[in-house]
């Protein structure tokens, strides 16, 4: 009786079903493993943290919200949510470039290819590097004064471009278009190469201009990258970090939400805030996010495909009349 279990058991474990579950269970288990022990485990601590008033060492006492209801009474830190609205902005501007550029850089371009590489580059450079170059193209007397000396101003003329509170935010957001403006470039060239020729062909035919092909062809075709952009920019926006930490190191007023949360953590110690600070960033990425694919359903999801089921029906109705199949 055993052996014949031990037989069925052994038949069922070869079986073809079960040994690709066994495949996938197996491939599966490292890296969930390492996804529950380095990201679920420590953002569940986390969580933890933000309800104590506490350090990395020493003694905890339970606070409950207090740390969340400090988070939107603390100045530094409310003022440094209301500074991702500079980045929000670059990035709208930012996908808009890139946006222009992939289409224009789509077709047969002289020197395409030299345009595009030195476009990618920027985003091949280390956010630190990034930060560094501008550190000094905008100090005063340097690289962004001189040019501007060239073209005629006076230096007397020009702001501190890092310490005028009234500009020196928007100095910094510049420096996000200029490093990722390729890297959204690339991504809509490739969604933009992937639309079927032949509709160019019919909407040409039929007499549209090339602001035209890209309003009714492009524009919808490529949408689901689109929205991928503007949320990977969006949210990015809520949580930058490296620019301002390095350019300025969050002084004179260009401190975001992520250079006072780690000033907060790893200067004064107060664990517990920050580790509020990063929930509610979490939150807010999570609305945000749900309100732009709410707004960006309802805008391309009305009358999208309309225009280009016309030109392909348009093309289709010449193909039968090229075999006579229409008179």
């Amino acid at each position: 009786m055993n052996t014949k279990k031990m037989k069925s058991f052994s038949a069922w474990l070869k079986s073809g079903k079960v040994n690709q579950k066994l495949v996938i269970i197996t491939f599966m288990l490292v890296p969930l493993t390492l996804l529950i022990v380095f990201t679920y485990i420590p953002f569940g601590k986390m969580i933890g943290f933000s309800f104590y008033d506490m350090k990395y060492i020493g003694d905890r006492e339970f606070v409950g919200f207090q740390n969340y209801l400090e988070v939107f009474t603390r100045k530094d830190c409310f003022s440094a949510l209301k500074l991702s609205g500079y980045y929000i902005v670059a990035s709208f501007i930012q996908l808009g470039l890139a946006l222009y550029f992939a289409y224009i850089l789509s077709f047969k371009t002289k020197a395409g290819g030299v345009f595009k590489g030195f476009m990618f580059f920027p985003y091949l450079v280390c956010g630190i590097a990034v930060g560094f170059i501008f550190k000094f193209f905008y100090t005063r007397g340097f690289v962004l004064d001189t040019v501007l000396q060239w073209c005629g101003f006076e230096l007397e003329n020009l702001p501190y471009w890092l310490k005028d509170t009234s500009i020196n935010n928007i100095s910094v957001a510049a420096t996000s278009i200029w490093r990722y403006m390729g890297q959204n470039m690339v991504m809509f060239i490739g969604a933009i190469m992937s639309v079927d020729a032949s509709l160019y062909e019919a909407a040409a035919i039929d007499g549209a201009n090339g602001f035209q092909k890209f309003r009714y062809i492009v524009l919808p075709s490529i949408k689901t990258i689109i929205v991928l952009n503007m949320i990977l920019s969006i949210t990015g926006s809520l949580s930058v970090f490296e620019p301002p930490y390095v350019i300025t190191g969050g002084n004179f007023g260009t401190g975001t939400y992520f250079v006072i949360m780690n000033k907060l953590a790893h200067e004064s110690q107060k664990v517990g805030l920050a580790s509020a600070m990063a929930i509610v960033l979490l939150v807010l990425i999570m609305i945000v996010t749900l309100i732009q694919k709410g707004i960006e359903r309802y805008y391309f999801g009305v009358g999208d495909h309309e225009a280009v089921r016309a030109v392909r029906k348009r093309k289709k109705q010449m193909e039968l009349q090229a075999k006579g199949g229409v008179k």
